[in-house]
C-alpha cells in the first residue's frame, strides 16, 4: 500500500530511448496529475549509461548462436540498482509475457509505484529477469520493435486508477474489465447522425430501464467480441448461484 495519501505513485522507466518519454504520460488527465496535482512522478534511467564497454555497448550476440542482439544482464543490473526498488513492482515489457489485465493493474497501482524495463533487440538476458524478479507483461499478440510503447500503455493504465488521478471515480464503475464483461456503447448529442439514432431507451427518462438496457448491452457485447471473457463471467455468476 501506499505510505500515506500525500506520497506520490513513484513511476521509474529503463530504457535505452528515455527522450520517449513522457510522451503521452504528459497529456490530459495522466499528465496533469503529474504536473500540477503531484499525484505520480517519473523517472527515465538510461540504460545506455550503465555499459562498462568503451564504445558504450550494452547488447552481446545471443549464447548458442542465432540472430540479432541480446541485452547484457550485468548491465541492466546495474541500471537497476541505481534507483530504488523497493515496495514496486517489477515489469519487463515481452511479447512471451503474461497478458495485462484490470485486475494486475489494479493490484500495482496500490502500490507505491512501478518500475519498468523496456527491451530492445532480440530481448534480455534470462538470468537478470529471474535473479531480480521481474514479471513479464505483453500488451497483446503483436511484437514491437521495443517495449517503450508499450511501457506507456502499462504505466497509463495504472495510474487511472490512483486515487485523484480520475475527476470522477464513478466512471470507473461500469468500464470494460471492471466486472469481467466489457463496456455498453456509449451515445450523445446529435440525436440522429448520418440515418442512426440512439436507442429511445437512452431518452425515455426511465433510469431503470436505460441501466437494464446497459446491462444488456454490455452482455451481449461481451459474449460476441470476447468469447472468453463471457465464458468466466458465466463460471463465475454460476459459482455464486446468479
Amino acid at each position: 500500500m501506499q505510505e500515506s495519501a500525500s506520497a506520490p505513485y513513484a513511476v521509474s522507466v529503463l530504457t535505452m530511448f528515455p527522450e520517449a518519454f513522457p510522451g503521452p504520460l504528459d497529456v490530459s488527465v495522466i499528465g496533469n496529475a503529474r504536473k500540477e496535482s503531484g499525484l505520480w512522478t517519473l523517472e527515465t534511467v538510461d540504460i545506455r549509461a550503465f555499459s562498462s564497454d568503451k564504445r558504450g555497448f550494452l547488447d552481446d550476440t545471443p549464447a548458442g548462436g542465432g540472430p540479432g542482439q541480446v541485452l547484457k544482464a550485468d548491465v541492466i543490473a546495474k541500471a537497476l540498482d541505481s534507483i530504488d526498488v523497493s515496495n514496486r513492482p517489477l515489469i519487463y515489457m515481452s511479447a512471451r509475457g503474461k497478458p495485462l489485465t484490470q485486475g494486475r493493474v489494479r493490484e500495482w497501482s496500490k502500490a507505491q509505484g512501478l518500475i519498468v524495463l523496456c527491451g530492445r533487440f532480440e530481448g534480455v538476458d534470462q538470468r537478470v529477469l529471474d535473479a531480480r524478479g521481474f514479471e513479464e507483461i505483453s500488451v497483446g499478440d503483436a511484437v514491437l520493435a521495443g517495449g517503450e510503447s508499450a511501457a506507456m500503455v502499462t504505466i497509463e493504465a495504472t495510474l487511472r486508477l490512483i486515487p485523484g488521478v480520475l475527476g470522477a471515480s464513478a466512471s470507473l464503475d461500469n468500464e470494460s474489465f471492471e466486472d469481467g464483461l466489457l463496456e455498453h456503447p456509449q451515445y450523445t448529442r446529435p440525436r440522429t447522425f448520418e440515418g442512426l439514432d440512439i436507442p429511445e431507451v437512452l431518452l425515455s427518462g426511465d433510469h431503470k430501464k436505460a441501466a437494464l438496457w446497459r446491462q444488456q448491452m454490455r452482455e451481449a457485447t461481451t459474449k460476441e467480441r470476447r468469447p472468453d471473457l463471457w465464458a468466466a463471467h458465466l463460471s463465475k455468476s454460476q459459482a455464486k448461484g446468479d
